[in-house]
């Protein structure tokens, strides 16, 4: 195939996914997708190889392509046109419960040719809290509703049945419902798309295109390894605590480069434990992938091609490879950033110009009550607002409030109006914090303030799940440490308590003020080295 029209085929799927994107944020019905944007589109091939995707949440990614596999092992022979299905289960091709998958084959002749792959975060999955994430949980049953892979319909609609019992089980109804069509709504332009694509081109040459970009991307990636020495390299990265009193949590990787191969073993990881840290193994492996990602240049196709570089050893009954029946809601931000973070604590002796410093680690909260403008309807909201700062690097100093390393900027924390509007909540301030940014030749990114006060019409309940509390985000190359989250709940009478990041039903009355501090990012090389000129203007923006 000339180059011409391979390069346009490679934009042309790039295209798809992020025309699929636009449509799920502008038809989601919850806050967590329509404006913080927690979802994530990609497309594989038949062969379940990831072809395309479009940049949104990293952590998602990686796994994508298990879901598409479990779809089609659970249903081979049994596919056809305009069927749709549905997943969510760690161990039937999904990463933790509250990201729901659609799943779209698309077909050439009675073959398949795609998948259109569309997952996205739901407000709420059942299970024994509100919110999705259930710091009391020591096994998946209590974490919400398990959903193998199924056929949730056919002819490009959903079965109504089928939907009814997934919608009952959740506390959101019309959230849920609403967010699974604009799901729909995505994976089925996206099958459209490629449908269009398959009529134009035919499916042998189009696939012929598919080899020809994975094998472009694998050869880029490796020229960028082989530009490395060859060695083996050790990181360590501790998650606070479990919720169940097991502190410290070790994730250890060892990494080899040769040639144009990096091998991420995490064997040495500490034993699962009881609480919902632990990992599902698309996680990891999309955790490890996110890892290898951000060491390469930002102009590689993020593909299967790009992924071969790739080995990935890890332990089944390890934290980050749990055994079935775990709890492992909050793996995709914990212990997910523990991966990345050991992976780069390892990589600074490999390609210090490429190992930036950590980002900060996810402290979510999220608060269920009544809203007195609207009592006839519940309300669920999560703390997607305060992000921490992203890390240091060998070009520059990090991103401010830019989130979490598993998504990068990413998750937004949507209109401070918006929420006002559409929840009792008042942000009475919100704003940089002075002090959190790790020190180094490039400093990490600044934390944030924010005083929030919320005005239920009664007694509300926040569950918190998160981490950071203990451990702040890692300097690398000679870079510090960030200072780590705090959180609290300001009473009436002045006084506060600090809110651990797991902790169930925390009360929070009328007026009580939520305190949020968080971290910054981890600073990148010598802090000696650091330009005077970037050290006095800290201090006029008073942020040093």
């Amino acid at each position: 195939m000339d180059p011409v029209t391979l390069a346009v085929l490679s934009a042309r799927f790039t295209a798809i996914v992020e025309e699929m994107g636009e449509g799920l944020l502008r038809t989601a019905y919850s806050q967590i997708l329509n404006s913080s944007r927690d979802f994530s589109i990609a497309m594989t091939d038949g062969a379940c190889r990831l072809v395309a995707q479009a940049d949104h949440i990293p952590v998602h990614v990686g796994a994508m392509p298990f879901a598409a596999k479990a779809v089609r092992d659970a249903f081979d022979g049994k596919m056809k046109p305009g069927d749709v299905f549905l997943l969510n289960d760690p161990w039937h091709g999904g990463s933790h419960l509250p990201d729901l998958t659609i799943v779209v084959p698309v077909f050439e002749g009675g073959q398949v040719r795609f998948f259109s792959v569309v997952r996205a975060h739901q407000s709420d999955i059942g299970g024994g809290t509100h919110g999705g994430y259930n710091p009391g949980a020591t096994e998946i049953w209590q974490e919400g509703l398990r959903i193998p892979p199924i056929r949730l319909g056919e002819n490009g609609e959903m079965r109504e049945d089928l939907v009814a019992m997934l919608a009952l089980n959740t506390r959101i109804n019309r959230d849920f419902r609403g967010d699974l069509a604009a799901m729909l709504g995505a994976a089925k332009l996206g099958a459209n798309r490629l449908g269009e694509l398959l009529a134009q081109h035919g499916g042998e040459g189009l696939m012929a295109a598919v080899e020809a970009i994975l094998d472009l991307a694998h050869a880029h990636t490796r020229r960028i390894l082989e530009s490395w020495p060859d060695g083996t390299w050790t990181g360590t990265a501790l998650l606070d605590d479990d919720g169940h009193g097991n502190e410290d949590i070790a994730i250890r990787a060892t990494c080899t480069k040769q040639g144009g191969t990096l091998t991420v073993d995490l064997s040495a990881s500490d034993d699962q434990v009881p609480g919902f840290v632990n990992s599902s193994y698309p996680n990891m492996f999309s955790a490890v992938c996110m890892a290898f990602a951000y060491l390469l240049d930002a102009d590689v196709q993020k593909n299967e091609g790009a992924f071969r570089a790739l080995k990935v050893v890890a332990r089944e009954g390890s934290v980050v490879w749990a055994r079935e029946g775990a709890a492992v809601t909050l793996c995709t931000s914990h212990c997910s950033n523990e991966i990345v973070e050991a992976i780069m604590r390892a990589m600074q002796h490999g390609c210090p110009e490429r190992a930036m410093g950590g980002w900060g680690r996810r402290f979510r909260i999220a608060i269920t009550g009544r809203d007195a403008r609207r009592p006839e309807r519940k309300f669920v909201w999560h703390l997607f607002h305060a992000r921490p700062g992203g890390g240091g690097h060998a070009k520059g100093d990090g991103w401010s409030t830019a989130g979490e390393w598993h998504s990068a900027g990413g998750l937004k924390f949507g209109s401070v109006e918006m929420a006002e509007a559409r929840f009792p909540l008042h942000f009475r301030r919100h704003e940089f914090r002075a002090g959190t940014a790790g020190a180094g030749e490039f400093r990490g990114g600044h934390g944030a303030e924010l005083e929030l006060v919320v005005e239920s019409d009664g007694p509300a309940r926040g569950n918190t799940a998160g981490d950071g509390a203990r451990h702040g985000s890692a300097g690398m190359c000679g870079g510090q440490d960030s200072a780590p989250h705090r959180y609290a709940l300001r009473r009436a009478d002045g006084s506060e308590r600090l809110l651990r990041t797991k902790e169930v039903g925390v009360e929070i009355q009328p007026g009580e003020v939520l305190h949020i501090r968080s971290a910054g990012g981890g600073g990148w090389g010598d802090p000696a080295r650091r330009d005077p000129a970037l050290i006095a203007r800290d201090a006029e923006e008073g942020l040093a």
